[in-house]
């Protein structure tokens, strides 16, 4: 990275911590790798976090900043598994209903308080709490903790949610009924920790720099909004001797093309290819251009509530315009990043499951499109009575390619007329989640490695569920995959209903597809779910 952007930077961050210094003056420890003596990785994000808060934050980005500020029971490793984390490990009961986690006695806040059960219990607690309206609020409810779903519909006290600090060191938690991948489920950011007496001291502004404890690996130093945000290793962090990486900026550039630009005038590390670009990319710079699978889909949801279109109540619209989209196109010509097209809405990387075979898989697109024009047709959509939605994504060239592709085959094919509406992230999350659109772009990546954690989106009451779509064959299939020992027949059946029914398009699963600088080391490809951490990477001596 060039001089001059760096000594900028260094301009605005307060300090360089001393292990890592001593880790930049030689070599990595495991590698042997010669370590640079500017340990500082700077990265893009497309728009501003929705919070620093564990139980508040919403976006894989917040939540990647999240990850480093805080530290749940359990991490993952480079590959996914599971590795300790604030828990040194966990038992399981014989009824399988209750877990105890023993937490490691050096664990500190950045301020030097000792990290206890109790801020487990006070946090897993304020994630239920009716009170602060957790958007992940659910996601307890999808832990199985015992009387979580009581307590966030208003029907029972917060005090009863099932997790104790037997004392200081031993949590235990109490599960509905038994869930084989709890466990996988707190290295999730709403599972973490929080400080009750810094939250009760600041209120809302306990997140801001000046205010902020954090137990992670990192501390927050600076946050400018919409501009970026730094953070610097935490002294107090019990592996701070481990960590190499002194600091962290994550820049917000809302264009991609201009961050490509930046990135190849060598002031970032890592952003994301802008959509379409990443052949020539490949080809010009074969050991930046990267592209490999991520946890994650890339749907359009339709509002099928009181409040969406009358069209988009009847199931044949919804395939029809599903059946219309070339998805090819949209993965070959307008992404071309790798990306696979998506006809179910799990991806293919998810673990212990296998994609279903869903009819329209197995169709022509010429054979889609007819079938298109005749469920449309049956519908009573057609040239003297043309189909008319506006449809909604959050602001971004990649999204706006799809959008118009989208758009440009239903009207071909279809004579439909979508009207293209874009608007800031955070908008776009309120205006999606209070069902105030047609369609809209959805995206999720798992919050753990299982099919659940994308099929769960479309129960009747998950807090996702932005098109409100309601299917009691589907609710019970999905609460007896919970307990099932063999789920995978039960989220095949899901899979074929969203296919006939169509409450959303899949139109491709994602590819992690970045620039990334050669001298990052250990970047966690083989984690489909991404979770990375900043206190494992390290930058190489160029």
């Amino acid at each position: 990275m060039n001089k001059y952007i760096r000594t900028s930077l260094a301009g605005l961050m307060a300090s360089t911590m001393i292990a890592g210094a001593a880790f930049a003056a030689g070599t990595h420890p495991k590698t042997g790798e010669a370590l640079a003596d500017d340990q500082t990785f700077i990265y893009r994000l497309l728009d501003e976090t929705t919070s620093f808060d564990p139980q508040i934050v919403e976006d894989v980005d917040g939540s990647d900043i999240v990850r480093d500020l805080f530290e749940g029971l359990m991490n993952q490793d480079e590959d996914g598994n599971l590795v300790p984390g604030v828990a040194t490990g966990y038992t399981l009961n014989d009824g399988k209903d209750v877990y105890t986690f023993t937490l490691r006695d050096d664990a500190k806040w950045s301020n030097g308080d000792p990290v206890t059960a109790g801020d487990f219990v006070y946090a897993w607690k304020r994630a239920v709490d009716p009170e602060l309206s957790s958007p992940y609020a659910w996601f307890m409810e999808l832990m199985s903790i015992e009387n979580a779903s009581a307590i966030i519909a208003g029907e029972k006290p917060v005090d009863e949610l099932g997790v104790t600090a037997i004392d200081d060191h031993t949590l235990e938690v109490t599960l509905s009924t038994p869930l084989p991948y709890f466990p996988q489920m707190t290295t999730h950011t709403t599972t973490f920790p929080a400080p009750q007496k810094v939250i009760e001291e600041f209120g809302t502004a306990w997140t801001k720099p000046e205010n902020i404890v954090s137990n992670g690996a990192y501390v927050l130093t600076e946050h400018l909004p919409q501009e970026r945000s730094t953070r610097e290793r935490n002294e107090m962090y019990w592996d701070n001797e481990n960590t190499i990486l002194d600091t962290v900026v994550a820049m917000v550039i809302n264009d991609e093309n201009v961050a490509l630009t930046r990135y190849l005038a060598g002031e970032l590390d890592r952003t994301d290819v802008p959509a379409g670009q990443f052949p020539r990319l490949k080809k010009e710079h074969p050991d930046e251009a990267i592209s490999y699978p991520r946890l994650c889909n890339y749907y359009y949801t339709f509002n099928v509530s009181d409040s969406g279109p009358e069209a988009f109540k009847d199931p044949n619209v919804r395939q029809a315009l599903s059946l219309a989209v070339d998805r090819e196109i949209i993965t070959e010509k307008v992404m071309a990043g790798g990306q696979p097209q998506a006809y179910t809405f799990a991806p293919e990387a998810t673990a212990n499951f296998t994609v279903p075979e869903v009819e329209m898989a197995s169709m022509s697109q010429a054979e889609r499109d007819e079938l298109a024009k005749e469920l449309l047709a049956e519908a009573g959509y057609g040239p003297d009575n043309p189909l008319s939605f506006e449809m909604v994504y959050n602001t971004s060239d990649a999204h706006k390619k799809v959008a118009v592709a989208l758009s440009q085959m239903w009207k071909q094919k279809l004579g439909v007329n979508a009207n293209l509406a874009n608007m800031e992230w955070k908008v776009f999350l309120e205006e999606r989640g209070n069902q105030n659109f047609d369609l809209a772009r959805g995206a999720w990546c798992g919050d753990y490695n299982e099919a659940s954690t994308f099929l769960d989106l479309l129960q009747s009451q998950s807090g996702y569920n932005d098109g409100k779509y309601a299917n009691a064959r589907v609710d019970e299939l999905l609460a007896q995959a919970k307990t099932a020992d063999d789920p995978a027949p039960l989220y095949t059946e899901v899979e074929r209903i969203i296919a006939q029914e169509t409450p959303v398009i899949p139109i491709y699963h994602y590819a992690g597809v970045y620039m990334m600088d050669t001298d990052v080391g250990n970047w966690p490809i083989n984690n489909v779910e991404q979770n990375w951490y900043s206190k494992n990477l390290y930058k190489v001596a160029e």
